[in-house]
């Protein structure tokens, strides 16, 4: 029987996911404002300080960056508990090898990839024993002063090649990193009821399996997409020209978007991220298109299957269908 929640459970479960919206949503642009703030205040010396050793360590982000405990806080749990999320496994990851794991969909905030990659709320140490998870994310974040150190607590690393490529060869075996591969391009489509992945020209990350000999692993949260309402610009509108520019400059296109309770909180949907069978990956230094194009298509394969093998358990209908743009 489920045990009804108490209201300060409920209070705690709100507070965690409005203070995770924020630090997604504005933290990284309010701490760049601040510290530019106090260059011009009798304060200056302390910015200084800071932009001078963040030069420094510039390149600590694309090497492993910093891990500790706060994957582990209390409030990533009452996150998960909101929706609430749940990863499921449907087969073994072999500690002596590495993987690369594709998220999809990227919905609006990716929430079902952060919890269950980026923090331990989901267990996915206890999952997939001797396996390390690392989400990778928008390398322009490591770039805002003071966000950076939050992202590299949490053990989030930059989505650029020498990034990647030293988590998959500097850091031993036992490595899963997970790419959400849609990107911008796919939060743009993000909607209820719409199951659309961008995959048929993202092949950089199979590529790099190549290169490294990573076995390459489909990933799907359903529910992701029913978190909040977008408001969908059509093609060639003024709002989705603004989207596709700030996509192209910034890396990201700001959405328009609203969920309950004031527009603020998402919906309470359950999302369940299911991590599919890994498809063995032979380790190439110089991988040809061929192959990548045979890879990449027994993912597109791997991942449609495990859409409709899971889709009815995870309260979908028979008829529904995944779109692969």
């Amino acid at each position: 029987m489920k045990q009804e929640k108490t209201q300060w459970k409920e209070f705690l479960e709100i507070i965690s996911v409005l203070t995770a919206e924020i630090v997604f949503l504005f933290v990284g642009l309010l701490c760049t404002v601040f510290l530019v703030y106090l260059m011009f205040t009798s304060l200056w010396p302390l910015p200084t300080l800071y932009f001078i050793w963040m030069v420094k360590d510039w390149k600590t982000p694309g090497r492993g960056g910093r891990r500790n405990s706060l994957r582990k806080w209390m409030i990533w749990k009452h996150l998960r508990d909101y929706f609430p999320i749940k990863l499921v496994k449907t087969a073994e990851l072999n500690p002596n090898k590495n993987y690369i794991l594709g998220c999809h969909p990227h919905g609006i905030m990716s929430a079902g990839a952060f919890t269950c990659f980026g923090t331990d709320s989901c267990g996915f140490s206890e999952v997939f024993p001797g396996v390390r998870a690392t989400l990778a994310v928008l390398a322009g974040m490591f770039q805002l002063p003071l966000y950076r150190e939050y992202l590299m607590s949490a053990a989030l690393c930059p989505v650029s090649k020498p990034s990647l490529a030293h988590l998959l060869s500097k850091t031993g075996k036992g490595n899963a990193l997970a790419i959400v591969i849609g990107g911008a391009a796919e939060s743009l489509a993000s909607s209820p009821g719409v199951h659309a992945v961008v995959m048929k020209q993202r092949k950089g990350f199979v590529r790099l399996a190549l290169e490294f000999g990573a076995d390459l692993v489909p990933v799907y949260s359903f529910g992701e997409n029913e978190l909040f309402r977008q408001v969908i610009f059509s093609e060639g509108s003024l709002g989705r020209r603004v989207q596709e520019l700030f996509k192209k400059i910034m890396g990201f296109a700001p959405c328009l978007f609203v969920g309950e309770r004031l527009a603020l909180l998402p919906y309470k949907t359950p999302i369940t991220t299911i991590v599919g069978c890994p498809i063995s990956v032979p380790k190439r230094v110089l991988p040809t298109q061929e192959e990548v194009d045979y890879y990449h298509g027994l993912y597109m394969e791997a991942l449609d299957k495990l859409f409709h093998e899971h889709k009815v358990s995870c309260g979908l209908s028979e008829s529904h269908e995944l779109r692969i743009i």
